[in-house]
Parts: C-alpha cells; structure tokens; sequence
C-alpha cells in the first residue's frame, strides 16, 4: 500500500514538472522542471531496485545534460537594456 502511495505521488511529480517544463516561459525554470521530472525518474528507478541505472540518471542526465542546459541559458540570454539612463553633456 505504501508503495502504491509513494509512486502516485512520485508519478505526480514527474507530470507536474514535465508540464513546468513546456509551459513555462522562462528558461531557466523550465531546466530546474526538467532536473526537477529527471531525479523523479531516478526515484521510480529505485523504486524498482534498479539502484544503478538511477545512479546513472543523476549522473548522466541530471549532472551533464542539465549542467549543459544551463550553461547554453545562461550564454543565450539577452542583457536588458539599462533603464532610463541619463546621458550629460
């Protein structure tokens, strides 16, 4: 019954942050959503006494491609212009 509870939940959590993932319009909340569904599938794979191929998903997924995604976001991203700046002569 407990196992029952904690993959409801956990399959909630996948859901939810996969939908966070495409609605949001951020990108950077959207990569934190994406970490958020990879350590959730990671979680499923303990779940399933797959202890290694979770290991592998945080390592691979959750620490390369996401470390990844971030830095693209974070170089990608466009400076906003300095607001109402006074200009001297």
């Amino acid at each position: 019954m407990l196992e029952t509870i904690a993959f409801a939940a956990f399959a909630f959590v996948t859901l939810a942050s996969a939908l966070g993932v495409v609605l949001l319009e951020d990108p950077w909340h959207s990569a934190l959503m994406l970490g958020v569904a990879l350590m959730s599938i990671a979680v499923h794979f303990v779940m399933l006494a797959a202890e290694f191929v979770a290991m592998m998903q945080i390592l691979v997924y959750v620490g390369g491609v996401l470390v990844l995604i971030t830095f693209a976001v974070m170089l990608t991203q466009r400076e906003e212009p300095a607001s109402e700046e006074v200009v001297q002569a």
